[in-house]
């Protein structure tokens, strides 16, 4: 974002938002949202934006995501539709073709989503837990400010143990500290950020991962209240 003359942390916060919904009205998968988000991230370290283009990268980024891990990815139609036509499909295509280009195509990239489904695998948890690591992952999109600095790897592990705590009081278990690395005390920093997060997630400004969290598909995570204090001893 330092690149960035022309646009804050705050639009991109409004642009994941709406990414979301996007996500939302086509059912399309959480893994879709998480690339779109680490391609547009990836471009904008690279290339200054101007605001009245901002919606198109995350278009072309969502676009690009749906292509690669979609079954039946949306037509280029349809994301021209979802802009409410301000971008014809000639312009989608091309922004399209420049984020290939800035990225390198390079666009299997990791993401918090594939490192929770690892953990997962490794730490058999509750449906609830899942659900409510997903949540928290999701959150820590939005905002660039502190998330940007953190390895999607440790956000990951954040999220697991905050869920774990929430719910049964669980703290970040032996056999992921063995599979990860990483030990309590190297996820504190972002735990301690993501809790931040979660205590304030009812008074952000954006609301459409809450909202989205609250279905019975995903147990109705968002409803949960956060941990008043973590015990991290």
């Amino acid at each position: 974002m330092k690149k960035q003359p022309d646009i804050t942390n705050n639009m991109r916060a409004i642009l994941v938002d709406w990414l979301v919904e996007v996500g939302e009205e086509y059912k399309l998968q959480n893994e879709t949202l998480h690339l779109a988000v680490n391609y547009i991230d990836r471009f904008l370290s690279s290339m200054s934006v101007l605001r009245g283009k901002l919606q198109l990268v995350g278009t072309a980024a969502m676009l690009l995501a749906s292509k690669f891990e979609e079954i039946y990815p949306p037509e280029v139609a349809e994301f021209v539709y979802i802009t409410d036509d301000t971008y014809t499909k000639k312009q989608v295509l091309r922004m399209e073709h420049l984020i290939l280009k800035v990225l390198s195509f390079d666009l299997a990239a990791p993401t918090i989503n594939q490192f929770l489904t690892q953990y997962f695998l490794h730490e058999q948890t509750s449906a609830k837990v899942e659900s409510l690591s997903m949540y928290l992952g999701e959150l820590s999109l939005i905002d660039a400010d502190p998330y940007l600095k953190y390895l999607p790897s440790v956000i990951a592990a954040a999220a697991f143990h905050l869920a774990g705590y929430t719910i049964s009081g669980q703290t970040w278990p032996e056999s992921l500290c063995k599979v990860t690395g990483y030990t309590l005390e190297n996820i504190k920093p972002c735990l301690m950020d993501l809790h931040k997060t979660y205590l304030k997630a009812a008074q952000h400004t954006q609301q459409s991962i809450r909202e989205k969290y609250k279905s019975t598909k995903y147990h109705g995570v968002s409803l949960i209240d956060p941990p008043e204090t973590l015990n991290l001893l």
